[in-house]
């Protein structure tokens, strides 16, 4: 495409491109309409199904509750594992090793007397 050697063709070509930019523009928001309005109705359709089936709801809150707890769970044995065996690398610090040395004693006759 050559380029316009007047001041009006410049200008003329300026504001094809303008419209041209525009009428993209103007797509966009369409699209982007048509899918918030999808994403409500799916979000309706997920708030009637929660009101016409409670068990489903119960169901599925249960089961994530349970799955949450557990995970957590798995967490923390995971996580004081990994604490307890860098714990126990030192043991032969002077001051530090004492005192875990005494949190392990103390931990150790806990857990004989149960």
């Amino acid at each position: 495409m050559p380029q316009p050697s007047s001041p009006t063709d410049r200008l003329l070509a300026k504001m094809d491109q303008f419209m041209e930019e525009l009428y993209q523009v103007r797509r966009l928001n369409e699209r982007i309409d048509k899918i918030a309005l999808f994403l409500e109705d799916i979000r309706i359709a997920d708030i009637v199904q929660n009101y016409t089936s409670p068990r489903k709801l119960l169901l599925t809150n249960f089961l994530a509750g349970l799955a949450r707890g557990l995970g957590l769970t798995i967490g923390t044995a995971i996580v004081l594992a990994v604490l307890g065996w860098l714990l126990s690398n030192f043991l032969s610090v002077p001051f530090i090793g004492d005192y875990i040395r005494e949190i392990m004693q103390y931990i150790n006759n806990y857990s004989f007397h149960q």
